[in-house]
């Protein structure tokens, strides 16, 4: 047997295609690798979207409109590590627009429910200071932060 690797798969009811094509316009060099759909006699109408391919940060994933018999959780989320806190802001601020939602240390959710972390990588430098006394501050004062920012912390 021979691994290739791993693909994440995102479930959608029938959002697949608007969902990465929101990521491919959202993060910088994503892009929408192909879109496959579904045949006659299928759960959903012929034609429409079955699967979508993208990449994001050279990783692959697929978008899949499975139908409404299951919802994105918090318990999985993606990690984007920002290095200014431009970044930050123009990608918190497109992902809790339109219909996504605010959580607390970093976490917000886009429209689609799926649940992301934007991180500074000052804020994995401070919390890992060998120096106890800064990583408890900065862990304090990112406990207080919805999105993170940088200068506050």
């Amino acid at each position: 047997m021979t691994i290739s690797g791993v693909t994440t798969c995102l479930w959608f009811d029938d959002q697949a295609e608007e969902a990465a094509n929101f990521y491919a316009s959202v993060f910088p060099g994503a892009s929408i690798l192909s879109v496959s759909r579904y045949a006659t006699d299928a759960q959903k109408p012929e034609g429409s979207v079955l699967t979508v391919e993208f990449e994001l940060f050279g990783q692959p994933f697929l978008a899949l409109n499975g139908g409404p018999h299951f919802t994105h959780s918090p318990a999985i989320s993606f990690q984007v590590f920002c290095d200014t806190q431009d970044e930050v802001d123009r990608l918190w601020d497109a992902l809790v627009s339109d219909g996504g939602e605010e959580s607390m240390c970093g976490w917000c959710s886009d429209r689609f429910g799926v649940s992301w972390q934007i991180i500074p990588r000052r804020l994995t430098e401070l919390l890992s200071s060998p120096d106890p006394g800064v990583a408890r501050q900065t862990t304090e004062r990112m406990m207080g932060m919805r999105k993170i920012v940088i200068a506050d912390l």
